[in-house]
């Protein structure tokens, strides 16, 4: 029996990249065609690298000899993969890469950072309705970076509606007026504000739950507030922005229950307010 090319290791190395590789399920016979080498005995579409990378040398081997092959087959099948991966693997660098630079080139993603917006700000402590709120969930978008990527790659010939169609419009057009109903915007100003999302956190169905998911994510600015609360002045200066005075105090009477004593804000989880799916997918997506 000839010796094998190639040792355990090799099997090992070339078996273990291949296992995120784009290829691993394409027929080996295919592989080998396109590298207008050698062919592969084994003509069955699901002949695929994958039916051997969870397999040790050994029981590679036996699986070839019980299809009829000599071990020098599994020389041919390290061959076939290595030679693939080395047209692979710059393959998929380009896909990353090209997949980068549409994120780069995300209009949306390029006003939000105009406007002092975090990509990675979460869609829980937006003002969004129920509906799009739900629909984020389904599509497993919790940031706003995450839904500017999926509204980008969105079929054109989709009509989108309610919250949806809101939010993307006026990160399109970075009508501020329209960002101050959704986001805890201030016009006139950059970035996100804990006050403005404590009056937001007024209008949910769990005030205080919100509150407190807010508190976390403006960390700085919830302990400077805590710190200024015992002096009047200084909270006017916090609440004033919000040029509302019924507003203001609905914040203040917020605030006072966020820091008194045992009130357990950072352990309060945000609550779950499911609604129909159907219902919403059809509110957010319209024929």
């Amino acid at each position: 029996m000839p010796e094998q090319k190639y040792s355990e290791k090799d099997w090992d190395e070339v078996r273990t990249a291949f296992a995120s590789s784009i290829m691993v399920d394409t027929p080996i016979s295919s592989l080998a065609q396109n590298l207008d080498g050698p062919t592969w005995p084994v003509k069955s579409k699901d002949e695929t690298p994958a039916k051997y990378i969870d397999l040790s040398y050994g029981e590679a081997m036996e699986l070839l000899a019980l299809k009829g092959q000599t071990d020098d087959k599994l020389d041919l099948l390290i061959s076939i993969m290595k030679e693939t991966l080395a047209f692979d693997s710059p393959f998929g660098d380009m896909i990353e890469q090209t997949e980068a630079a549409a994120v780069r080139d995300n209009p949306l993603l390029k006003n939000m950072a105009r406007i002092g917006v975090s990509e990675k700000f979460p869609i829980s402590l937006t003002a969004l309705g129920s509906d799009t709120v739900e629909f984020c969930k389904l599509e497993d978008l919790k940031t706003l970076g995450e839904f500017a990527v999926f509204a980008q790659e969105m079929s054109q010939n989709v009509i989108i509606g309610g919250d949806f169609r809101k939010l993307l419009n006026s990160l399109s057009n970075l009508d501020e007026i329209t960002l101050t109903e959704i986001l805890p915007f201030r016009k006139g100003s950059k970035g996100l504000h804990l006050v403005e999302a404590l009056a937001h956190a007024t209008r949910a169905p769990n005030p205080m739950a919100k509150s407190t998911e807010a508190a976390a994510w403006f960390a700085d600015d919830f302990a400077q507030i805590k710190k200024d609360f015992s002096d009047d002045a200084s909270i006017a200066r916090h609440l004033g922005v919000l040029n509302d005075v019924a507003l203001e105090k609905k914040v203040s009477d917020l605030i006072r229950q966020m820091i008194k004593p045992g009130s357990g804000v950072g352990a309060v989880e945000p609550a779950e307010h499911k609604t129909g799916f159907f219902g919403g997918f059809r509110r957010i997506f319209r024929k």
